[in-house]
């Protein structure tokens, strides 16, 4: 292998199987060749929209997605699915009850399924909402807790009346949490652990000492 450095150029199509590799170099002792692996063909980038959200709920699916439908912009009912009588002896749902609800949160997809009460929802996995200023925060918070446990407000989480976690979050907290002024970012910090819902302003006041 010459000492000079190499460049690979890797020619990838979003639609195609991978195209083989080809070593570009400006050392004159060393000839472009191709690389290629037998077995390897890239897939296509696979686009966010790829990746559906499937809730398990016991029963209340429909509700569930009314409920987050009415609060997100932009969002919608997409489709609900019905139980039958096939598979009845499995699944042990009413036929006509409803299986499957597919809905859509300011273009996120969802689906809300009914599939009885073997799984449980846990803070493990909640959704962040990135607010742009107070007035979201507010919205989005007081509109998830309606119904929720109280008991699970703390430092911008809450968990809804169907048990599922949120993160209701300023944008700006990021910003005051990361800076290398480290004692400002330390009392924001410290600020945020003692907040249930985020205010902006005594998060700011905090960072500014």
């Amino acid at each position: 292998m010459s000492p000079h450095g190499m460049l690979f150029v890797l020619d990838r199509s979003l639609t195609r199987p991978f195209t083989p590799n080809i070593c570009v170099t400006a050392d004159p002792l060393i000839q472009p060749r191709t690389l290629i692996h037998p077995s390897y063909d890239a897939p296509p980038i696979m686009s966010m929209n790829k990746i559906t959200t499937c809730l398990w709920f016991d029963g209340q699916a429909e509700d569930a997605a009314n409920f987050y439908v009415s609060i997100f912009k932009n969002s919608q009912i997409k489709h609900i699915q019905r139980y039958t009588s096939a598979g009845e002896e499995q699944h042990g749902r009413a036929p006509g009850s409803v299986m499957v609800v597919a809905f859509d949160l300011n273009g996120h997809p969802f689906v809300g399924l009914n599939g009885g009460p073997g799984f449980k929802f846990s803070a493990a996995v909640s959704f962040q909402i990135d607010c742009a200023n107070q007035e979201e925060v507010d919205h989005y918070w007081d509109k998830l807790r309606e119904g929720g446990d109280e008991a699970r407000l703390q430092c911008g989480w809450l968990e809804d009346k169907f048990g599922v976690s949120w993160q209701v979050v300023p944008t700006i907290l990021k910003e005051l949490l990361s800076s290398p002024e480290r004692e400002k970012a330390d009392r924001a910090m410290k600020a945020m652990m003692g907040m249930k819902k985020l205010d902006i302003a005594e998060l700011q006041k905090a960072f500014d000492g």
